[in-house]
């Protein structure tokens, strides 16, 4: 390299540069894994090992070989600097220049992996860690007057640059991705507060003037509604013994043994999170995949500073990398995701909580299915379970409803064809099919079920897979409580923004999936809330009065009581079904405390619809860490013997 070609890189550099060229025939470039193997840093073995994963798979050599562990990134960027003929950054150079972004838009910047970084006279000095993408990054600047030099960074500097220079505007689209009509980003909390407002009120003023009628009325509601939420229930427990629905021969893709598995980009957002090297990076290091093949996000909100220093002290492997997010409104985890989703790899993009500890081979379960699936399968949903099932009585409580919602309701209700209210983890999508959605609502603080109903609307299918990841369960009232409170408002929410436009929702969904998106979320919502009314009705079992006896004469007491048992003994059954597995089975004596279990819910339900006028956006983080022994997941997984899944007409009929 010429005098005036290294003056470009150093920070002293001046507009003094004059680019000479060379009247010599461009010398052919050392292959780089064959440069590495003559310069001793790998075996033949490693060497044929990086270039059989690499056969199929557009990923640099490089990047494969330090991810195996075959080099370390230094050496990786000093071979590519003797390969390609560029200079390696020094540590001490300034940032990118920001003023320089336009030239280089966000999208290509990334996918590049090139950032403008100074002005060198005529030249424009170009850093990246991708020297082979040198004739795309110099086409992409070709409206540059001058020659484009390039300077070799480290993959950490790279993301630095590209968030210093992008981020303010990548956080941006973040906050506002997902189109208008489908967001609730302009939800008009005060208009919200003044129309409630009235409509208690007028609820006030009725109970003085007719409160027999008024109570009565909400218990005909409560009954109507706890009618719709039981037939829904049954129909997902008939729905579950159905088979999957077979994909038609021509919407089937061809499998293939040899297929290549593709890039499966995780992420997974932090918040106040010290603990980062070490259960979570363990928890994670377990997944059976090619690390090659793996790329693991750190989402970490700048503002951050518990994780970002345990961050400075954890030495993460090659395969796993920090994303910091930079501020904004609202502080969500669908806007970190948003984020993080521009610097993916993948063409799968999943999601996993800090807590989460997946089975091994979950990434290859999922890989594979969507090989099998038909393209209109855009999300495969994984079943959650819990690490800590016997802490206390809630947690034991939390455990069977997470078993009955994840084993019999959701594979059940996915069976039936109707809308899938995703979960906030084991999530995973087709990138392009994400991304076409508008990714996830920043606004919303239940974004899994938003998007699994914007899925629905656009005519894609949402799968549960049979592999589970475990996590935390929240084993103190105050603390559930305020969770739950969140996943209901966002219920609320959801429910409110897609149904400001009725008719175009019922085209989009059809009759059937239409009312059962009432059952689903309005249904769910109002059943929890108008609980407490139904309860009063227990004060008949002592002979005192109610409002009701104006209205029901003994028989009708006692068909409702009737009603009130068949109720409890669907969900009691659900319960028992649900818990077959043989860590589960010690919970069934506990299926009773539901009913006191699910008023907590109701608790909530009255909490998040107060906060949804108020703090619509709030979102409610939930410790982690608190409820259970670090190594409670792996020893958990260790011990099993049996599947985790469950919900298969095979499994499910050895324990009725």
């Amino acid at each position: 390299m010429n005098k005036a070609v290294r003056q470009a890189y150093s920070p002293q550099g001046t507009a003094k540069l004059r680019v000479v060229p060379d009247a010599r025939p461009p010398l052919r470039k050392p292959r780089l894994a064959q440069l590495l193997f003559d310069r001793g840093a790998i075996t033949a073995e490693q060497m044929h090992r990086a270039l059989v994963s690499q056969r199929h798979r557009d990923l640099p050599i490089g990047e494969i070989l330090v991810t195996q562990g075959a080099i370390s990134e230094a050496q990786l960027l000093d071979a590519l600097a003797e390969q390609s003929g560029t200079k390696l950054l020094p540590e001490d150079h300034p940032p990118p220049d920001p003023a320089l972004a336009g030239l280089l838009p966000a999208g290509l910047a990334i996918r590049l992996n090139a950032v403008p970084l100074r002005r060198a006279g005529s030249a424009l000095v170009v850093i990246t860690n991708r020297p082979d993408r040198a004739d795309e990054i110099r086409a992409a600047l070709s409206d540059h007057d001058g020659p484009v030099l390039l300077a070799l960074a480290s993959r950490d500097r790279m993301q630095a640059a590209l968030t210093g220079v992008y981020g303010n505007e990548l956080a941006r689209i973040a906050e506002a991705r997902t189109p208008g009509p489908y967001s609730c980003r302009d939800w008009d909390a005060p208009r919200a507060f003044r129309r409630w407002l009235a409509v208690l009120l007028a609820v006030c003023g009725a109970l003085l003037l007719a409160p027999g009628a008024v109570v009565a009325g909400l218990c005909a509601l409560g009954v109507l509604i706890a009618a719709i939420n039981a037939t829904l229930k049954w129909l997902a427990l008939h729905g579950i013994d159905l088979p999957p629905q077979a994909p038609h021969k021509d919407d089937a893709p061809p499998i293939h043994p040899s297929s290549a598995l593709p890039v499966v980009t995780i992420l997974l957002p932090l918040f106040n999170e010290p603990d980062i090297a070490g259960h979570l990076i363990r928890r994670v290091s377990r997944l059976d995949y090619p690390r090659e093949l793996l790329d693991v996000i750190l989402l970490i909100e700048e503002e951050d500073a518990t994780t970002r220093s345990a961050l400075t002290r954890a030495e993460l492997p090659f395969w796993m990398r920090a994303v910091i997010v930079p501020p904004g409104q609202p502080r969500t985890k669908p806007r970190a995701m948003n984020y993080g989703l521009n610097f993916a790899r993948g063409s799968i993009v999943g999601v996993y909580d800090a807590e989460d500890a997946p089975e091994p081979d979950q990434i290859r379960k999922v890989a594979q299915r969507f090989l099998e699936v038909p393209p209109d399968v855009a999300c495969l949903q994984g079943q959650l379970d819990y690490y800590n099932p016997h802490h206390n009585w809630l947690s034991r409580c939390f455990t069977l409803e997470y078993a009955t919602w994840f084993r019999l309701l959701l594979p059940g209700v996915s069976r039936l064809g109707l809308f899938v209210p995703l979960g906030g983890t084991t999530l995973f999508f087709r990138r392009s099919l994400l991304e076409e959605m508008g990714a996830w609502d920043a606004h919303n603080v239940t974004e899994d079920a938003d998007l699994g109903l914007r899925l629905t609307r656009q005519g894609y299918r949402t799968e549960i897979i049979e592999t589970t990841t475990y996590e935390e369960a929240n084993a103190a009232v105050l603390p559930w409580v305020k969770q739950r409170s969140r996943w209901l408002k966002g219920y609320a929410m959801t429910w409110a923004t897609h149904m400001r436009d009725p008719v175009q929702l019922w085209r989009d969904l059809g009759a059937r999936r239409f009312i059962g998106l009432q059952a689903q979320l309005l249904g769910t919502v109002l059943g929890f809330s108008l609980a407490p009314v139904l309860w009063t009705l227990v004060v008949k079992v002592a002979g005192l009065p109610h409002p009701l006896d104006a209205y029901l004469t003994t028989q009708g007491y006692l068909g409702l009581a009737f009603f009130f048992v068949a109720c409890q003994m669907l969900t009691f059954y659900a319960a028992w079904r649900a818990a077959a597995l043989p860590r589960h089975r010690k919970l069934r004596l506990w299926i009773p405390i539901l009913d006191v279990y699910f008023l907590l819910a109701s608790a909530a339900t009255l909490l998040g619809l107060a906060e949804l006028l108020v703090k619509p956006f709030h979102w409610r983080k939930t410790a982690h860490g608190r409820f259970s022994q670090g190594g409670q997941a792996t020893d958990l997984m260790q011990d099993q013997t049996l599947p985790a899944s469950s919900f298969s007409r095979t499994s499910n009929a050895v324990d009725r």
